[in-house]
């Protein structure tokens, strides 16, 4: 192949893949907001049949392309569509922050009970928090989204957590910024104990 062709060759590669990203990213934005909706509801659905709202707010966010590729050369995935889409599971995140943990537990139910998704995938780190104390509920669930082509069923990670918990997962991340190679033993002494105290709170 000369030099032309390869470079015309490169080209179309670099096009195919920006191609796929956009259509990955649509399809993981359409999720989100299918999701969204979803939550909604059950908030109003609270309100109506205990006058209560558990749900404080919800954060949502999607991969940046770089982070998607960078996950895939960690685990050693082929960068495609098929590959990344079958893979990465949670390229579209929501997160739930509640008061109080029966409150997560109920919302569970309710996404169990619900007939237009999923769930595929459940880890209780509240039950069974991780070593370094952290604690929250985690599912992976499968959204239809309607496109022109027909329904995708597309993989959405939720985590369920309170107040209290999503403070200490924010207090843990921006420690581990602060120490990048190895957390001081004292500091992941302290951050368990803030955990546990937390879970008391």
């Amino acid at each position: 192949m000369d030099d032309d062709n390869k470079e015309t060759s490169d080209i179309e590669l670099i096009r195919e893949k920006e191609q796929q990203l956009k259509r990955i990213t649509l399809m993981y934005e359409s999720a989100l907001k299918e999701m969204e909706t979803k939550i909604k509801i059950i908030s109003d659905e609270f309100r109506m049949l205990y006058n209560y709202n558990p749900i404080e707010h919800i954060e949502s966010r999607i991969k940046t392309p770089e982070s998607i590729i960078r996950k895939c050369r960690k685990r050693g995935y082929p960068i495609t569509y098929k590959s990344i889409v079958e893979n990465i599971n949670d390229i579209a995140g929501i997160r739930i922050i509640c008061s109080f943990i029966p409150d997560i537990y109920k919302i569970i139910e309710m996404f169990e009970n619900s007939k237009d998704i999923t769930i595929i995938k459940k880890k209780d780190y509240i039950k069974n928090p991780k070593e370094n104390g952290y604690s929250s509920f985690h599912i992976i669930a499968l959204v239809p989204v309607s496109f022109a082509y027909g329904i995708s069923e597309v993989k959405v990670e939720i985590q369920i957590r309170t107040i209290a918990m999503d403070f200490w997962a924010s207090l843990e991340h921006k420690i581990k910024y602060k120490y990048p190679k190895e957390l001081p033993e004292n500091i992941f002494d302290e951050l368990k104990e803030c955990s546990c105290m937390i879970n008391e709170l």
